[in-house]
């Protein structure tokens, strides 16, 4: 089966062995996504606003691969306060209030950097 690949140019990705995003067959997996951008954390501080960047991050790979939100059937949010869970929801709704994939949504005691408050994780089923 074809295997194709998304890279973000993320340090990591080289690093630690992985791909933003991969396709096999018509299946998507979106590998987690944090608020980062050329090393620096974006919206430090805003759960929000951090969900939104990734969601869009990830909606951007899902295009590279024939893919849209659309086509997402599970989201996978960790978040290092669940307090703040209708912060991170709200950005999730607006993305995906039309098409409701199943969501978990669990609290973690830290991510790879001190300010990330969230990782997304996608799963896609492509047309």
């Amino acid at each position: 089966m074809e295997r194709k690949q998304v890279f973000t140019g993320s340090p990591w990705e080289s690093t630690v062995g992985y791909c933003r995003a991969i396709r096999v067959g018509n299946r998507i997996e979106v590998a987690g996504t944090t608020a980062m951008k050329d090393g620096e954390v974006v919206g430090k501080g805003d759960p929000y606003g951090q969900t939104r960047y990734i969601l869009e991050i990830i909606e951007k790979a899902l295009g590279e691969l024939g893919a849209g939100l659309a086509n997402v059937v599970r989201t996978r949010m960790f978040v290092t306060d669940i307090s703040k869970w209708e912060e991170f929801g709200k950005a999730h709704g607006e993305f995906f209030k039309d098409i409701q994939p199943v969501a978990t949504m669990v609290e973690v005691q830290a991510l790879i950097a001190p300010d990330l408050l969230i990782e997304i994780e996608v799963e896609a089923i492509a047309p």
